[in-house]
């Protein structure tokens, strides 16, 4: 099966309801199939041949979906870029990728063989021959590059198949979203060049609409939640955080205008005290998903009922077709409470990282394994609990202090709203604990440092703070700690410090 099947047989089967909605602008599934054709043909006209590799630099709306798609059919590879970085990261992407063509708006950040602006898709659709466009493309070849973060290096791209694009969605109608209908609605507030993009499919397949926001901000999407009694959607924490400091959120929660049923969450750790505050305000809504680019959105979930005050901090269970484990250095697969890097198993899971072997042979072992780099452990009652990435676990004094837990306890001061801890270089220590955080009313750098006594053991504690007025993060809102280790690096270890960088 190739994804233009699903799009076509969604076509058919729905017919002419509406499977897009950007504002006033609508496209049926019979439009969107028909559109998906027109363009994947003249895609395949303009010079290009399956295999070539796409970027599309698009803001979120109805043409990026349709860019995506036709590159799908046309079996060319799609390489999305996210329009919140810069000219420089995307024209790095451009390079590595090989591409040679550029989809985009604005001012193209990089020059490729073909350039194709945004006002010219309209008449590329309308001149092009109707019919499929039906290049059939085996499952293993690339389907997309995603690239990762970047947060300890140079982004590598992850190389997603067709087979893994199925799998992934059989992972969300399975375990994530198992009672989508044609009257479901899935809202895109954020970028649909990640995270909120892999819910497209799932509600195109099960006839449900997808309404995409173009900007995020909590008005904007209570708005369109409202006007379009959406089910779905899919936010990074800082979103959370945003819509529910809106007060209309609340009042249109007590109206019973609000008709959220699953509220995905994912992509960076979450204070447990938004995320409570959010069950109190939204209802049992939450899903929390863990994944990374390597096997995107789909290692484990916790579902909406496991969201008990005990199990705030975990990432939940496996999905039904995903393995699992939590190894030790030396390869040996751990059990209940003891800490080790988690590894997945899947037919979702990339196939490589683009023009990297070397770095794929460390992240996939030759059975299917794959090196997630996260630092977690299996509570007794089967659910993974994440500590850290591997690379920023930090070694004081020979204990190792997982900068997410230190992060969870600051975030618990009722003045901080942001939180990165990183390891600073010490003589004695080896490393020393610091912290920059972001506050939300007046604070003290030593009383934030003094409230972590008590909650932390000495070796974990802070002995360093700084207040920014904001905290380095990636385009979706991953902390860069990085850069946070790189500014702090110089600032006292023996008291507590209010700085802006």
């Amino acid at each position: 099966m190739q994804i233009g099947d699903l799009i076509r047989r969604a076509g058919r089967q729905y017919g002419a309801a509406p499977a897009l909605v950007d504002g006033d602008r609508v496209l049926s599934f019979a439009e969107f199939d028909e559109q998906t054709d027109r363009l994947g043909t003249a895609l395949l006209a303009s010079g290009l041949e399956p295999g070539d590799r796409v970027a599309v630099v698009l803001p979120n709306g109805i043409d990026g979906v349709v860019v995506y798609y036709a590159l799908a059919k046309a079996g060319l590879v799609r390489v999305p870029l996210n329009t919140r970085e810069t000219a420089h990261e995307h024209a790095y992407k451009i390079d590595d990728s090989q591409a040679r063509a550029l989809v985009f708006a604005g001012d193209p950040p990089a020059r490729t063989e073909i350039m194709i602006t945004a006002a010219e898709l309209p008449a590329m659709i309308a001149t092009a021959p109707p019919g499929p466009c039906d290049e059939r493309r085996d499952q293993d070849a690339p389907l997309r590059l995603a690239y990762t973060g970047g947060t300890t290096g140079k982004p590598k791209a992850v190389v997603l198949t067709t087979r893994s694009e199925l799998a992934e969605v059989a992972n969300f109608l399975v375990d994530l979203l198992p009672n989508l209908h044609p009257g479901s609605v899935m809202l895109h507030a954020a970028p649909i060049t990640h995270g909120s993009g892999a819910f497209f499919l799932p509600h195109l397949v099960k006839g449900a609409p997808n309404v995409i926001v173009a900007t995020f901000s909590p008005a904007a999407f209570l708005d369109a939640a409202l006007r379009h009694r959406a089910t779905s959607t899919f936010m990074v924490p800082t979103m959370i955080a945003m819509l529910l400091e809106e007060p209309a959120t609340a009042a249109a929660v007590a109206a019973g205008d609000l008709a959220l049923e699953r509220l995905c969450y994912g992509g960076a750790p979450i204070a447990t005290t938004v995320l409570q505050r959010g069950i109190d305000v939204l209802g049992p809504v939450f899903a929390q998903l863990y994944g990374q680019a390597e096997a995107p959105l789909a290692i484990t979930c916790l579902q909406p009922w496991e969201h008990t005050p005990e199990r705030l901090t975990s990432a939940g269970k496996p999905y039904t077709f995903v393995e699992v484990q939590v190894r030790d250095t030396a390869g040996r697969v751990l059990g209940t409470d003891e800490v080790g890097e988690i590894l997945t198993r899947g037919p979702h899971t990339m196939s490589r990282y683009w023009r990297r072997p070397e770095a794929t042979a460390e992240t996939i072992e030759p059975d299917g394994w794959l090196h997630t780099g996260d630092i977690g452990r299996w509570d007794a009652e089967g659910y993974l609990h994440l500590l850290d990435r591997r690379h920023d676990v930090i070694i004081s004094g020979g204990f190792n202090v997982y900068p997410r837990e230190v992060e969870d306890a600051l975030l618990s001061h009722p003045a901080v709203a942001q939180a990165a801890v990183v390891g600073i270089p010490d003589e004695k220590w080896g490393e020393r604990v610091a912290a920059a955080v972001v506050v939300r009313s007046p604070a003290d750098a030593a009383e934030i440092v003094a409230f972590c006594e008590g909650r932390l053991a000495g070796f974990k504690r802070p002995r360093a703070v700084e207040i920014w007025p904001e905290l380095p993060t990636s385009p979706v809102g991953k902390s860069l700690r990085r850069e946070v280790r790189d500014r702090m690096a110089g600032i006292p270890m023996t008291a507590a410090t209010t700085a802006t960088p």
